[in-house]
């Protein structure tokens, strides 16, 4: 691969560089202590995986509570919160069902829903569609988008399909762990008025 998994988990801390610095909202990430990243974390970051990431055991709803959980927030706040999120990504009518009960896009849009709640400044997505069919794709990225637009969020999101630059306003090119290229999308999508606020494309 091309370190795409690698560069997110150093942007999120979750693993250090061997040099250099990284800094996210005038913080020095890589020097923070593990209570500090968590607190990081909780405070700006969301994240969108591959494989959903979603607790089997747990309903649409309870698993999009979760970071509100770690947050503090009463239960009754959150729930309505994560009801809402859910209703906002199409799931109204499934926030009791668990994973087992979802297709494929229904959980990613579970994984979407828990990645932006809370409103956090930047959402990390790894390989978001990796698992989707071309239809289910289009539809993901279009409300990753759109929510990311409206709540003036920034996306950074690695991917090998290229196709999906549409929705950038910066693509940044990586090959063998090098940046090769990095440009400002002039021909980006516009999804009813919205456009994607920041993703990196990584090829493979």
């Amino acid at each position: 691969g091309s370190w795409k998994s690698t560069l997110l988990n150093l942007m999120a801390g979750l693993e250090k560089p061997t040099k250099g610095q990284i800094r996210i909202k005038d913080k020095q990430v890589e020097a923070m202590t593990e209570k500090q990243l968590t607190g990081f974390r909780q405070k700006y970051i969301g994240f969108v995986f591959q494989s959903y990431n979603l607790l089997p055991t747990l309903t649409a709803l309870e698993n999009v509570e979760l970071p509100l959980v770690f947050k503090g927030i009463p239960k009754n706040k959150r729930k309505k919160e994560a009801a809402a999120m859910l209703k906002a990504v199409g799931l109204g009518d499934r926030l009791h069902h668990k994973p087992s009960q979802m297709s494929g896009g229904q959980q990613q849009r579970v994984g979407i829903a828990r990645a932006f709640i809370g409103n956090p400044e930047i959402i990390f997505a790894d390989e978001p569609t990796g698992n989707l069919d071309s239809r289910t794709t289009r539809e993901i990225m279009e409300l990753i988008s759109s929510i990311a637009q409206k709540n003036k969020q920034t996306v950074v999101l690695v991917t090998h399909e290229t196709e999906l630059s549409q929705y950038a306003d910066k693509i940044i090119n990586i090959r063998d762990g090098t940046i090769e290229k990095v440009q400002i999308n002039t021909n980006k999508k516009t999804i009813g008025g919205a456009q994607c606020a920041e993703r990196k494309q990584m090829d493979e």
